[in-house]
């Protein structure tokens, strides 16, 4: 697995808002049995990331990014995780 953790602090806003608004428009995000409009969904996302709750992850070998749950970057090679 080579993922890096990449803090949302260091990307432009247009590219943070840019991962945040792909995330929360895959297919599959479960967001639970309520619905949300779609900036909802991206001001949760945010708020998590700066509470720490949530960290962007780059996968290389996929060539994509993702946002998951602080406790899932246990998974993320410790000598990739940028600080």
């Amino acid at each position: 697995m080579s993922q890096t953790s990449i803090p949302w602090q260091s990307l432009s806003e247009d590219a943070l808002l840019g991962v945040v608004e792909d995330f929360v428009t895959r297919e599959g995000t479960d967001y639970g049995g309520v619905a949300f409009e779609l900036q909802d969904k991206g001001s949760q996302v945010l708020a998590q990331l700066q509470r720490n709750e949530a960290v962007i992850v780059f996968d290389a070998e996929l060539d994509s990014c993702s946002i998951v749950q602080s406790d899932a970057v246990l998974d993320v090679d410790p000598t990739t995780v940028q600080k």
